[in-house]
């Protein structure tokens, strides 16, 4: 499929990297498939573009990567709405943004993803242990430039 995006211009995307989300994302509720666009080989973040919205796209990750205990409660009404018949087909992601020097996850604010069929939601988790700015990781400063004498 082939799909605009501000970031990358018009670009081929697999129909196995469309999720959709019958419910759109927080804020955004009428924006329903997005793509999941890898960014690198050996990248830990992801785009996660809009396929009807150029302009619409957030950074994305693994939040197991960062915090190996962290889980989401998959409930039953969750499974029934995502059609998800095998926990393993289970995946998880946290939109991704900077704050100060640091990049955060909203583990608060997950997206969950049913890897068979790509159906999507973003979960709403109140668990004290997280927050909507999770420190993930802090970004390297700028190196200033030498002054000439």
């Amino acid at each position: 499929m082939e799909i605009q995006t501000s970031r990358f211009g018009e670009m081929a995307v697999e129909d196995d990297r469309i999720m959709t989300f019958p419910n759109g994302l927080l804020g955004f509720p009428d924006h329903t498939r997005f793509a999941l666009i890898k960014t690198g080989a050996e990248n830990y973040f992801f785009w996660l573009q809009s396929v009807d919205e150029p302009n619409l796209a957030f950074v994305v990750t693994d939040p197991v990567i960062f915090f190996k205990d962290y889980e989401v409660p998959v409930r039953e009404e969750m499974q029934q709405e995502l059609r998800l018949t095998d926990p393993s087909f289970l995946q998880v992601f946290v939109i991704c943004n900077k704050v100060g020097e640091w990049l955060t996850g909203n583990l608060l604010g997950p997206l969950v993803v049913n890897a068979e069929n790509r159906l999507a939601q973003q979960v709403v988790l109140t668990e004290k242990k997280w927050t909507t700015r999770q420190p993930l990781l802090k970004l390297q400063s700028e190196i200033p430039l030498a002054k000439s004498a």
